[in-house]
């Protein structure tokens, strides 16, 4: 017969302490859980104050600069914006994919742009000849000039350098630099420009460059073509049709 033993407790019985350990341990986890959880939220609390404050701070110091109106409202006047700077975008593509050496200037953001480059890229030596390589980008133009939307006009002038003869007087008879405008005129007439839309001739400049003008124009207040840009009286033009 085993003596029992008053200290001795038998593992498993219903006076050990084990068990009550336990749930001690995972009371514990629980409420270090629960302590971890509401400092996430008061966190997240404080960030969501601060950001609120930082807000406010930004909406009162550019309350002048901030459209008051619905940004997804677009007026008449936003697509002519969006309209223009398309144009102007396709336009810069054009010279940059068929003509590197072409020099393209915003001169008026939305309203007017040039484009400059040796005339010898598009002419044939001494010739009025236009170069094969030219072509392509004489069709570009002619597609982007007829894509302009309703209420707009895309127009072009193609300009040609010129010297004086003397004082300030400019030739006025036929002169290769006249040879060339009048061929590009008729080359842009067959690819079906738009009549109207271009202008082209001489004006004083450097015979060796040529200078293509872009405009914009809005038909209600927008001149003509032939008023967009005082030329000299002496510098002839020819019509595009």
């Amino acid at each position: 017969m085993v003596d029992e033993d008053p200290l001795y407790v038998q593992p498993g019985s219903a006076n050990d302490g084990s068990g009550n350990a336990t749930v001690s341990l995972f009371l514990s986890l629980f409420l270090l859980i629960l302590a971890f959880f509401i400092l996430m939220v008061s966190i997240s609390t404080f960030e969501d104050v601060k950001s609120n404050a930082v807000m406010n701070s930004l909406s009162s110091t550019f309350a002048t600069l901030l459209p008051r109106n619905d940004p997804t409202e677009f007026t008449a006047k936003d697509g002519d914006v969006f309209a223009a700077q398309q144009f102007q975008d396709q336009v810069s593509d054009i010279f940059s994919a068929a003509m590197q050496v072409a020099k393209v200037e915003i001169v008026q953001p939305g309203e007017r742009m040039r484009a400059s480059f040796p005339i010898d890229s598009m002419f044939a030596n001494d010739t009025a000849e236009l170069r094969p390589v030219s072509i392509p980008l004489l069709d570009r133009i002619v597609a982007a000039l007829s894509g302009s939307p309703p209420g707009l006009r895309f127009e072009m002038e193609f300009v040609i350098g010129a010297t004086y003869l003397k004082g300030n007087a400019l030739p006025t008879e036929q002169t290769l630099a006249l040879s060339r405008a009048g061929n590009f005129a008729r080359e842009m007439a067959v690819r079906g420009v738009p009549p109207g839309l271009i202008a082209v001739g001489v004006e004083p400049g450097d015979p060796r460059r040529v200078t293509i003008w872009f405009y914009i124009r809005n038909l209600e207040t927008e001149p003509a073509i032939s008023q967009a840009r005082p030329v000299q009286p002496a510098a002839p033009r020819l019509p595009a049709n």
